[in-house]
């Protein structure tokens, strides 16, 4: 009888084994500006806070005007003190309208992920 349910045993703990497997990614959980944002100001930079670590040298942030015309500096780089934090300064003089901000992050342990969210500058 043991040796019947062995085999049991060993589809169910593989089964549950499966199931159990946590790939890690790294997702978005605040962002300055505020996702969906209105404000009367035009910021120096966007920072995104990500769920862990990401790799600065292969992710990226890009932000664009309504026009299409993007208007980061082009430097993505994490934050000094935190590498779950990406950063991209902005064009001087931003004006009022709708920015698109663009990123793509990849995790430490090499998954992908990105996303997309706008803010609004008030005139």
């Amino acid at each position: 009888m043991q040796k019947q349910l062995l085999p049991f045993f060993v589809a169910v703990l593989g089964l549950t084994a499966g199931t159990m497997r946590v790939e890690a990614h790294a997702f978005l959980v605040r962002a300055e500006p505020r996702v969906g944002s209105k404000m009367n100001k035009a910021p120096a930079k966007v920072r995104l806070w990500f769920s862990e670590a990401v790799q600065g040298n292969t992710s990226s942030i890009e932000v664009f005007d309504a026009s299409g015309k993007q208007v980061d500096k082009r430097d993505t780089h994490p934050d000094h003190t935190n590498r779950a934090v990406l950063c991209v300064s902005l064009a001087p003089g931003l004006t009022p309208g709708s920015y698109k901000v663009l990123w793509r992050v990849t995790s430490m342990d090499t998954h992908v992920t990105e996303g997309n969210f706008h803010f609004r500058i008030a005139p």
